[in-house]
């Protein structure tokens, strides 16, 4: 009976260790870092190197919304780099790499888009919420006031029945 409870714990114990083993085997899975192809370009001349590295910061990946063209690891965003180069490698100044880009994939691309028509409510629609906003508890207040100051005041008609109510057995 006890080789029974004995190979019992142990059997046990064996499961425990793989089962700890396993969840910190899954935790290193999951934890680790996602390596990434590095781009490894030639340049003609250091401030051409310097621009592309400029170019690639102010400019936005069409997939990763929140990420430049130097940060992102979308297909995309290597395709563009590469485009990037590319036009660089022609002599384009870097005015005319950003109207490519623009007209390929629009102001979208652009992390400061000129003030024009088209993106007015990318300029204007955040000072248009954060008014609204304001407006709105100035509002909410303005009317809570009210509603507390009628609360206060009852008539003398409402304080009788009021006394009424509380003076009953």
């Amino acid at each position: 009976m006890q080789n029974r409870i004995d190979s019992k714990i142990l059997t046990l114990q064996h499961v425990i260790r793989l089962f700890i083993s396993s969840m910190l085997l899954s935790v290193v899975w999951v934890t680790s870092v996602n390596a990434s192809p590095v781009d490894t370009f030639e340049f003609k001349d250091e401030a051409t190197q310097l621009r592309f590295q400029v170019l690639s910061k102010e400019l936005r990946c069409p997939k990763c919304q929140n990420q430049n063209l130097a940060d992102s690891n979308s297909k995309i965003a290597v395709d563009l780099r590469n485009n990037l180069y590319n036009l660089l490698q022609e002599g384009m100044s870097d005015q005319e790499v950003i109207d490519f880009m623009v007209y390929r994939y629009g102001d979208f691309v652009l992390y400061r888009p000129p003030l024009k028509e088209k993106t007015y409510i990318l300029w204007f629609g955040p000072l248009v919420i954060l008014f609204g906003f304001i407006i709105g508890v100035i509002f909410v207040l303005r009317k809570r006031s009210q509603v507390k100051a009628n609360e206060h005041d009852l008539s003398t008609q409402e304080q009788a029945n009021l006394d009424d109510i509380l003076n009953k057995p």
